[in-house]
């Protein structure tokens, strides 16, 4: 890993490990605090962005550029599906909402273990149904989906349950280094653990969200898992190559492809999971950052 690995990543790492506190055992409240404190590091985020709080059936923060174009982007938090806010992604949507000209509705899905599955995901359907039923109030004629992490998890899987005879097809889904395959065990979860993320991290998250109520390989919890892709909206996939989860989003992004989805795959060299929060300590971060917005812009023209 030390041979891939973007140096001011390597030594943000380093630092992470020094303080130590496996996520894994720590109690809710300090896996969160700890997670919060973990967030801060991407910075203020920049000006020109208006924010607001809208309430749906879930409390939404609403992100507007100030040259917003007429798409939104219901967006999901990472965080394991037990930890992280509005708050640890305020800086990310900032910085999301004004590189890509895109309304992002940050939504406050609730919670394991106080709410075990299935309630972030139905949180998570809610939340889409709601801003398409108020599009035209918004002036968007584009919604499209997207999460980081854990969250990306919620929007595949939102994604994929869309129903063809919705209100209006997804536009697209923006995923983040998303966790997709809660059951596997592929060899990059073996060859990048970190202070980030690692494997009894995972466990314990998820052991908490589905409670023992869901089997890890149900495709409710892994979107890796499901029987068939075909129909799932244009898919903007951000990898990062020192990632545990890396091998189960490059197989992800062959499932899209084998079913003749419209694929736009980006591996950000040298990056660890999560290095898109990291903009203050990470200088590579914050220019993906801005180029994984630019990127959708650029397509959303064109489209």
């Amino acid at each position: 890993m030390t041979e891939t690995l973007d140096p001011h990543a390597g030594r943000f790492l380093d630092m992470l490990a020094l303080k130590g506190g496996e996520a894994a055992r720590l109690g809710i409240a300090e896996r969160r605090a700890a997670f919060a404190n973990l967030m801060r590091f991407g910075g203020s985020g920049p000006d020109g962005v208006g924010v607001e709080t809208v309430h749906a059936n879930r409390p939404i923060r609403l992100y507007r550029p100030m040259a917003a174009s007429a798409t939104g982007i219901v967006f999901f938090h990472g965080g394991g599906l037990v930890a992280g806010s509005l708050d640890t992604h305020d800086s990310l949507c900032r910085m999301l909402a004004a590189a890509s000209g895109c309304n992002i509705f940050s939504v406050d899905y609730r919670l394991a273990p106080e709410h075990p599955f299935p309630t972030g995901l139905e949180d998570a359907s809610k939340s889409l149904r709601w801003v398409f039923e108020k599009a035209t109030a918004y002036g968007l004629d584009r919604v499209g989906i997207g999460g980081d992490s854990a969250g990306g998890t919620l929007a595949a899987i939102t994604a994929a349950q869309w129903p063809a005879d919705a209100l209006k097809p997804l536009a697209f889904q923006l995923l983040l280094c998303p966790i997709l395959d809660f059951a596997g065990e592929m060899p990059s979860r073996r060859a990048f653990p970190s202070a980030i993320l690692d494997q009894a991290t995972l466990d314990h998250d998820i052991a908490l969200y589905t409670a023992d109520a869901v089997a890890r390989d149900d495709p409710k919890i892994s979107p890796l898992r499901a029987a068939q892709f075909a129909g799932l909206p244009p898919t903007f996939l951000h990898m990062a190559q020192c990632d545990p989860l890396r091998d189960e989003e490059a197989a992800y992004a062959e499932r899209l492809r084998g079913a003749g989805v419209e694929l736009h795959e980006t591996y950000h060299a040298g990056m660890p999971h999560l290095f898109y929060a990291f903009s203050g300590v990470i200088p590579a971060a914050k220019a993906a950052v801005t180029t994984i917005g630019a990127e959708l812009a650029d397509w959303l023209k064109q489209s």
